[in-house]
């Protein structure tokens, strides 16, 4: 009797494949930004990729409910509170507008924010090292990357005496941007004036070049922005119209006739992000996270833009270049 008894516990405790284990929790991932089909390769397979290589399967252990505003900025809200509504263990947001509403959507639902260039001055963070709220994330570039874009154009333009900076309120504070740029002093550093100008959508793209045209801007800025991406072809057309250098926030803006980019590789933080998600769920809280910014920086270089524009791009400007579009 004694014999069976201590048979018997070994097989409880042996951990054999035919007998049942208890399964573990399936995690619930909400994720909301742009649009699908433009999200898909940079943001969410990679964002997948990350995660399969932590150990985590799809279906099996957590679920992500994707939401898109698909170019219509005013769905947002209604989107944000649906997602908030299933209670997700995480909330991923793609876009600086989409984590500002996050932040004022919910204090309790830890936020994995992407795509932010300043987290701080965004007011989603105490600092970068401890943000200290229920928000975390990546950072193209949340030291300077304005200054650098700005720094470019002058390079692409020496005799440049007055840039734009070209945002969506809803996405950049007015008064927060305009600190920054006079904290910098572009015009002593660089020799340039820089004014800014909203545009809340594209009813606003119009007046706001024509403002640029009746001041004699000689490049602008556009900060990256959902509106501003699903309405992308537009802005090019404006800049090659009015022959407006430009720099932007992402590569892919280029497409549709921007001159260059300088950003953060997307890809790869969307891939780092799976990270986060993981601390997030074995207990870490998101504001003791440190914000993260991208470790690479890539330039890509429009020469198609460039001759349109009547440009002839410096030699040290192509040799940095990760990428020249032909």
């Amino acid at each position: 009797m004694r014999r069976r008894t201590v048979v018997l516990v070994g097989l409880l405790a042996w951990p054999l494949g035919g007998i049942a284990q208890p399964t573990a929790r399936m995690a619930r991932i909400g994720f909301i930004g742009g649009t699908a089909r433009d999200s898909q390769r940079t943001w969410v397979e990679p964002f997948r990729q990350g995660l399969r290589e932590l150990g985590y399967v799809e279906g099996q252990n957590f679920t992500i409910e994707f939401r898109w505003q698909e170019g219509k900025e005013e769905r947002l809200p209604g989107l944000l509170a649906e997602l908030i509504a299933l209670a997700p263990d995480v909330l991923v947001t793609i876009g600086p507008r989409e984590a500002i509403l996050a932040k004022d959507a919910t204090t309790t639902i830890p936020v994995v924010a992407l795509g932010v260039d300043d987290p701080v001055t965004a007011g989603l963070a105490v600092s970068h090292a401890r943000p200290g709220r229920n928000i975390t994330g990546l950072s193209g570039a949340f030291q300077g990357i304005l200054e650098k874009r700005l720094q470019l154009m002058k390079a692409i333009v020496p005799a440049a005496r007055r840039f734009a900076v070209l945002s969506n309120p809803f996405s950049y504070g007015r008064a927060e941007l305009e600190k920054y740029l006079h904290e910098q002093n572009f015009e002593g550093v660089l020799g340039v004036q820089v004014m800014v100008l909203d545009a809340r959508g594209p009813d606003d793209f119009d007046a706001a070049f024509a403002t640029m045209a009746r001041e004699r801007v000689d490049a602008v800025a556009v900060l990256a922005d959902a509106m501003f991406w699903t309405h992308r072809a537009r802005l090019g057309e404006l800049c090659t119209k009015h022959r407006l250098p430009s720099v932007w926030g992402g590569a892919g803006y280029l497409e549709a006739g921007g001159l260059v980019s300088y950003q953060g590789d997307f890809v790869a933080m969307a891939r780092r992000s799976a990270s986060f998600i993981d601390k997030i769920l074995k207990g870490t809280k998101p504001g003791d996270i440190p914000f993260e910014q991208a470790t690479k920086l890539e330039l890509v270089v429009n020469l198609k833009a460039a001759k349109a524009l009547g440009l002839t791009i410096p030699q040290s400007v192509l040799v940095g270049a990760d990428e020249v579009i032909q």
